[in-house]
Formats: C-alpha cells, structure tokens, sequence
C-alpha cells in the first residue's frame, strides 16, 4: 500500500472491514447530512445488518482527497469500491485503469469502464410528482425551487418539479435559484435558508430544496415562516414534522445494498443501471410525519399521476438529455 497523507491516514484508523467486504466513500458534507450520503450509508448498514460482516467507509474533507481516497480502498482489496456523486467521475476514471480487476460504483454519473458500474436515477419523474403535490397545497399559486450547484443534473430535479406543478396548475408561478457553481454550494445551510426566505418574500408558500447539505436550511427557514417544504434523497419529512410537505426520495440506499448484494453473489456486472418510478428507484415519500399535509383526493392525483408515468401516459422530460424544459 501507497504510503498516505497524514490527514488521510488519521481518517482512515476507523475503517475495520475486511479486504474483501465493499467501501463507501462519501461525497464532501457529513454521511449525517440528512441527505444524499446518508441515504447510502442507511443503505449499507442495512446490508450489513442483513448479511453481516462489515463496510469501509471513508469521508473526504477536501477535492484533493477523491482520487487517493479511491486509490486507498481499492489497495485494500475492498469490493465494490462505492462513489457518492458524480463530482467522483475524473479521479474515478483515473483510479479504475490502475486497478482493472476491481469493481467500482459511481452513484449518479455515468462513467464508461469496463469495471465501473454507473447508478442514475430518474430525478425528473420523481421530481414531477413531488411538484404536483406542491400546486396542489400551495394557496398562493406560487411555488419555488432552491438548488444547489448550477449544473444540469440539478436543473432535471427543477424540471421535473416545475412540469408537475404544471400538469396540476398551468397558471403556477415558479420561482428558482441555485445556491451556487462550485462544490461548496451543496454545504451552505446558512444561504438556502436565506434563498427560501427571498423566495418567501416574493409569495412562495411551498419551496423544494434539491441542494444537499444545503437543503437543511431551506427546510429550517420554512418551518421558521411556517410555510411548506419539499426534502429531498432520504426521506426528511422527519426533520420538521408538519412543516415537510413531502420528499423526493432517490433509493440510493436500494442501490448501495444491492451493489453489495451483487459482489457478494457474484453477479456484479458494469455498465449503466437506470431507476426510476418503474424501478422504484424514486418516489415521495407519505409517512406520520406529513400524513395531514396530504389529503386523500391530493394522494390519489400523484399516485394517478405516477402510474401515467410509469405506463408511458406522461412523459416527464429529462434536462440532462435536452438541455431545455417545456414551459
């Protein structure tokens, strides 16, 4: 093994797997954020607790640590190597050709090798039945999105949000802003509570929050204005029962497990894996927590909605593939 550096080496005493059980290693923010990292490591968590044994894991603090982070774990044998986040495609790319008989996953991106595995999912079809709900509670008929890095992956969850509401009201205004264009924006709380609270100001009485770390603050500024919130990734209507409208969620925790659950039978296999609301790869989320925010005529339009998607009824645009949303 490569010798490492000291602040990578200190953060890696608490890895205990086993060279051959499987690694996770997060995108920057906390595997607590509520969000998009936390949703992979209930993921594998819950495969160990299924199967036993353990997982590495591994927190960057920094850019500079991807590529030897993946580096790292691949020495150790780990198997698969899982990537949050497709801010992990150059040093993934770079790592993968020195390790060709290791299997990697790339949560979110697409990456072609011949021993990387790509899991994307099908933002916009969630996203549009999260977007539906919001017209459908907003007594304003202005509704509102806060992203977080500008990018068009993000500007799919914007899409599919604004062709939801749409597809209920065709008169809702909508009213968008990314926190900004570098990694930081997925980690500012402080400037998605004040996007939601401008948005607010401009008649917003329902905000989705699709913007990591971020999100927290956004979700934090409509419980303080006592409006409605949209979470995203892992289900967050917990974080401020009554005040969540509902969440998006993408089952990165699904695709955690069974990329496991795959390595351990054997049956791991490259190549780009799609999930979308046929898949159950997306969905919102109705619990106790926001169970009185959702009526049942609201509930029946979004399901209806759901299985006109899922038969080829609606089709919901994808802004990575077109570069343009319908109006």
């Amino acid at each position: 093994m490569q010798l490492l550096l000291p602040a990578l080496a200190l953060m890696l005493l608490g890895t205990t797997a086993s060279r051959a059980d499987p690694a996770v290693i997060y995108d920057l923010g906390s595997k607590y954020d509520h969000s998009f990292n936390e949703a992979v490591f209930n993921g594998a968590k819950s495969w160990v607790a299924k199967n036993g044994g353990s997982f590495a894991e591994f927190e960057i603090s920094n850019e500079t640590q991807r590529e030897q982070a993946i580096r790292s774990e691949a020495e150790a044998g780990h198997n698969p190597v899982i990537v949050v986040g497709f801010a992990f495609e150059d040093a993934l790319s770079t790592v993968s050709e020195e390790f060709p008989d290791s299997h990697f996953v790339i949560l979110d991106d697409e990456l072609d090798k011949p021993n990387v595995q790509s899991v994307v999912f099908k933002a916009e079809e969630g996203s549009f039945l999260v977007g539906a709900l919001a017209a459908m509670a907003s007594k304003s008929n202005v509704i509102s999105f806060v992203g977080g890095m500008d990018i068009p992956l993000i500007r799919s969850y914007s899409c599919g949000y604004k062709q939801g509401a749409n597809f209920i009201n065709p008169k809702i205004q909508v009213i968008e802003n990314m926190t900004g264009t570098t990694p930081e924006a997925w980690n500012d709380p402080t400037k998605g509570g004040e996007l939601a609270r401008s948005q607010f100001d401009r008649g917003a009485d329902v905000v989705y929050a699709a913007a990591g770390g971020t999100g927290v603050g956004v979700l934090q500024a409509a419980a303080d204005a006592k409006k409605l919130a949209i979470g995203v990734d892992s289900n967050q209507n917990g974080l401020h029962p009554g005040s969540v409208l509902t969440s998006m969620v993408n089952r990165l925790d699904v695709a955690t497990y069974d990329a496991f659950d795959d390595a351990k039978n054997g049956s791991w296999k490259p190549g780009v894996k799609v999930m979308g609301l046929a898949d159950k790869g997306v969905d919102w989320a109705l619990d106790d927590d926001n169970a009185k925010l959702v009526t049942p005529e609201m509930k029946a339009k979004v399901e209806a909605a759901r299985d006109q998607i899922i038969s080829g009824k609606i089709t919901v645009t994808d802004y990575v593939k077109t570069n343009s949303c319908p109006n």
